[in-house]
């Protein structure tokens, strides 16, 4: 068994049912991929636009599309109709952008609202007190749906990590417990190769894998 095929399978072994494996394919070959595929992955993560096109052009047609890197706002109009769930919708001017781009083309927009947890300057994602502003925005949008939250949490320590991790639990449980149009709190994606294991124990229900699945990069 390849590697691919084996880290799949232990990743698979350890993840409850109820949790999304999202295999992240930024950079990865095509025959990387059809690896990962034929150990039954069907949800693919990438970062760039260009990229994620470029491989839903040349790829298996059952492949649900997952843009997780940041999204400007120019590049919108290049995913409609390819992507099954946008997971950093980071401003009201996106939204509004990938509002009028799927309108346009009558098609549906799902989306996580990502949120910057630690607060840092390095990543996107908006502001904790930025996320009812948002989610007002939504309410009044006919072509993009939210479907949860997204974080990817600052770099640290075990009980760093459960603390960041927590958090958004507590935020995303919140929410879900208002009733807004558009809205819905399905999905809390937090957890990568280094992390997901705690991000399980705290909540989670999709994770984020490249590295744990494909290896590191050459």
């Amino acid at each position: 068994m390849s590697g691919i095929k084996s880290n799949i399978k232990d990743i698979l072994d350890f993840i409850p049912s109820s949790v999304k494996l999202i295999s992240v394919s930024k950079t990865r070959d095509l025959a990387e991929m059809e690896e990962a595929y034929e150990e039954g992955i069907r949800e693919f993560g990438e970062n760039k636009v260009q990229e994620l096109v470029s491989k839903y052009d040349n790829f298996h047609k059952d492949v649900k599309w997952h843009l997780i890197g940041h999204l400007q706002k120019n590049k919108v109009k290049y995913i409609v109709g390819k992507v099954s769930l946008i997971h950093s919708l980071d401003s009201i001017e996106l939204l509004r952008e990938i509002e009028k781009r799927f309108s346009k083309e009558n098609e549906l927009a799902e989306c996580l609202i990502q949120i910057n947890i630690g607060e840092e300057t390095s990543k996107t994602g908006i502001a904790l007190n930025e996320l009812q502003g948002i989610i007002k925005e939504v309410e009044s949008c006919k072509n993009v749906k939210v479907k949860g939250l997204m974080a990817i949490i600052p770099t640290g320590d075990e009980e760093q990590c459960r603390r960041y991790f927590r958090e958004m639990k507590t935020i995303w449980e919140k929410q879900k417990k208002q009733s807004f149009n558009n809205v819905s709190m399905e999905f809390l994606s937090m957890g990568m190769t280094d992390d997901y294991k705690l991000a399980i124990e705290e909540g989670s229900n999709v994770i984020r894998i490249g590295q744990g699945i494909f290896g590191k990069r050459l």
